[in-house]
């Protein structure tokens, strides 16, 4: 039985026709080398959910980063065309209805503009957040980049 919020992700996936299974575990998966534990894969092979804000907009932008990659912000400003900062604890619950650690990469409270580690795509397989920091699934990449329609670029 899953928790209420990698149960509401899991509908979310069946509803976009994914079947990928959201797994619950007793360690946490809040970060890249946990999860990398947790799932038995190498930490690159995590994709981390990291939400940023526009300084000027104020709108929201996730990035999903290879779990060995740094995001490097002013590369990402560039690309998004503002600056951007990390977002606040409760930004990032307004804005996905998720909380740090466990912000799965679809299923958000407002549509977000995404963009996807190029370095993800080194990977047969990688894990994904799922609603909680101890919930994950796995995916291929191409999985990702169709689920989330993000654009794939050099984000480290």
């Amino acid at each position: 039985m899953l928790s209420p919020s990698a149960q509401r992700f899991q509908d979310t996936l069946r509803s976009l026709g994914f079947q990928h299974a959201v797994l619950e575990l007793p360690q946490t998966t809040r970060s890249a080398a946990e999860a990398a534990e947790a799932a038995g894969c190498q930490v690159g092979q995590i994709a981390k959910s990291l939400v940023f804000r526009g300084k000027q907009s104020g709108k929201p932008l996730l990035v999903i980063a290879s779990g060995s990659n740094r995001v490097n912000e002013k590369h990402m400003a560039e690309l998004v065309g503002e600056p951007i900062e990390r977002a606040t604890p409760d930004f990032v619950r307004e804005r996905t209805g998720f909380a740090i650690g466990g912000i799965p990469p679809v299923g958000h409270t407002e549509s977000l503009a995404t963009y996807l580690d190029e370095d993800l795509f080194r990977f047969p397989e990688i894990w994904a957040a799922a609603g909680n920091p101890n919930a994950v699934f796995k995916l291929a990449p191409s999985d990702l980049e169709a689920m989330t329609g993000g654009r794939v670029a050099q984000v480290k």
